[in-house]
């Protein structure tokens, strides 16, 4: 299997490299894909084809198994080492009775899938990584068959906003907060009606991890291979000064951490538009 993260930009790197450890830090990841699959719970789809589009340690995918056994599974990644990862976690009798999931090595922006081939495409913390979220959205909406359904969670701006604030007040002076910038949920929608899908509905959450000191937060952030990617890059005395002020607002012996997560969904409704740009217009008979 290639490997896309290879020779791709350092943060896709960091991420492939830490396939290994991820697990070991991706509680929130796991706690976020719990409470999407609750939504599910209201959702009436009977899939035939079912994505995990940026599936890491395949979690999602095993929880879209168990909810949907009759779909034909597919698990979706830019970087191999998850993958193989996934692969290995994958029972066994599973694999001997044809029901593993198809591992597929790829760009969310440039899918090797046929239009209109996925009933279901399940996405968990993977879209607020791309810079510009529009084309993988556009993308997702072209692989969605007619009424299927695009679900996702990822971070929105207030994610790690203790840090913010310290960065703005103690620790940057005249330079700029370095932790990456998160689209709110008002543009994710805006993005999803661009993309052509139809009925976006959106909420969010604050989760609130704690810490015992701002080594740890940054020992999570590394085992997930997003530590540079979230941080960004400022001078070391700078940072310093971040985390020193940053641990003075413990909670008794924890230091908080603010995820803000962003949770949506969104149908593909029929298309309005033939590829030329022509208009189509349905005539009901009298």
């Amino acid at each position: 299997m290639s490997d896309l993260s290879k020779n791709a930009d350092p943060a896709r790197q960091n991420f492939a490299n830490a396939a290994a450890t991820y697990d070991a830090a991706a509680f929130l990841a796991r706690e976020t894909g719990r409470r999407m699959a609750e939504r599910l719970d209201y959702v009436k789809l009977a899939p035939g084809r079912i994505a995990d589009m940026g599936c890491a340690t395949g979690d999602g995918i095993r929880e879209l198994q168990r909810r949907y056994p009759a779909a034909l599974p597919l698990a979706i990644d830019s970087a191999a080492p998850m993958l193989h990862v996934a692969r290995a976690a994958t029972p066994l009798m599973k694999r001997w009775l044809g029901r593993s999931p198809q591992f597929l090595n790829a760009d969310v922006n440039a899918l090797p899938l046929a239009a209109g081939c996925l009933g279901l495409i399940w996405s968990n913390l993977m879209l607020h990584w791309l810079a510009d979220p529009l084309p993988a959205l556009r993308e997702l909406q072209r692989t969605l068959e007619v009424g299927g359904l695009l679900m996702f969670a990822m971070l929105g701006p207030d994610t790690l906003k203790e840090l913010r604030l310290v960065c703005r007040e103690d620790g940057c002076q005249d330079q700029a907060v370095p932790l990456r910038r998160f689209h709110d949920m008002h543009d994710i929608g805006d993005m999803l009606l661009a993309a052509g899908f139809a009925d976006p509905v959106m909420d969010m959450e604050m989760i609130t991890v704690t810490y015992a000191s701002p080594r740890d937060l940054l020992r999570d952030q590394r085992q997930l291979g997003v530590r540079d990617a979230l941080f960004g890059r400022l001078p070391w005395r700078a940072w310093r000064r971040v985390l020193r002020a940053y641990a003075r607002q413990r909670s008794g012996d924890r230091l908080p951490a603010s995820f803000e997560i962003i949770y949506g969904h969104a149908w593909k409704p029929e298309a309005r538009v033939v590829g030329d740009g022509r208009a189509i217009i349905h005539f009901a008979p009298k």
